[in-house]
């Protein structure tokens, strides 16, 4: 096992994970005032697991694909990372990112390796990482724009969600000119990984809205998610947004005037997400105990 320390003072560390902890806590104790939690679990029993399955497939292929998108960053830093090493280091970095918050991020713990076993600057790695996030979000946002284009009745609430992603397309490349250069020749590769990440995921959560025998105001219910993904990716909780995403969903819903059922309907769309998350991640674990740099045997 690779160990990794992390610089920032522990009373720093430990500040910012119980206020993390408390997001989380105060999110799903609003969040469980508003659902019946027996329902829930009656809801979960009767899912058809053949399509949880589907869904738990096609959010594994997002995650390959999306390390693929990683590695091209990788690559422009003149790191020649093996396929299935790349993978693995990916896997572990999902493992870390849900499970230990408090710890070290899955993302650091790449920054630091990385930089460490290739002597290559921590600034270059972490810059990968992040316009790897951004890329990511960028697609994500188009995806936003089009279902709110869809299900949004304010015009001007459409306007600036496609305007906005318009724009972020040209300003994302800007930035990488201006201020990334090395990461120019992979900027068109990754926003089309980035795109088939997405579509991969869009596609689990009609698996999962199938599973749970939810077939009415589809699109309203993916908007809403997507708008809670966007949402969880703040750092202000633990286990990957949990408590975020599930606040701002069931907000959504009301909001959106699905009523009670509506709101218990988001709440198990997102719980079910999270629950395939957590039981992808988990492939992690063998790599905690021997690290994917060991050997480039792979």
């Amino acid at each position: 096992m690779e160990t990794i320390t992390d610089k920032k003072p522990a009373t720093h560390r430990y500040l910012k994970l119980l206020l993390k902890i408390g997001v989380t806590i105060a999110c799903l104790w609003y969040v469980f005032g508003k659902i019946n939690l027996a329902e829930a679990a009656k809801t979960l029993q009767k899912a058809d697991w053949v399509w949880l399955l589907a869904a738990f497939l096609i959010y594994l292929t997002s995650k390959i694909i999306a390390s693929k998108r990683l590695n091209v960053y990788f690559k422009n830093l003149g790191l020649a990372l093996p396929y299935w090493q790349n993978l693995k280091l990916y896997w572990l970095g999902m493992f870390y990112n849900l499970f230990l918050p408090g710890a070290i991020s899955g993302d650091a713990y790449k920054v630091i390796l990385l930089s460490k076993k290739f002597s290559i600057p921590y600034k270059k790695t972490t810059a990968a990482v992040l316009l790897d996030r951004f890329s990511g979000l960028l697609s994500l946002g188009l995806i936003v724009a089009i279902y709110g284009f869809l299900v949004v009745k304010e015009k001007w609430m459409i306007v600036l969600l496609v305007s906005g992603t318009v724009a972020s397309i040209p300003s994302l490349y800007f930035i990488i000119k201006k201020f990334f250069p090395a990461f120019l020749p992979g900027f068109g590769s990754t926003f089309l990984l980035g795109l088939a990440v997405q579509i991969s995921v869009l596609i689990c959560i009609y698996f999962i809205l199938w599973s749970l025998n939810i077939h009415e105001e589809t699109n309203i219910y993916i908007f809403i998610f997507l708008i809670a993904a966007i949402a969880s990716i703040l750092p202000i909780s633990v286990g990957g947004g949990l408590g975020i995403r599930e606040l701002v969903i069931i907000e959504g819903a009301k909001y959106a005037g699905l009523g009670m059922q509506g709101q218990h309907n988001a709440f198990m769309l997102s719980m079910v997400f999270y629950i395939v998350t957590v039981a992808c991640s988990l492939l992690g674990i063998p790599f905690v105990f021997k690290s994917p740099m060991e050997s480039k045997k792979v």
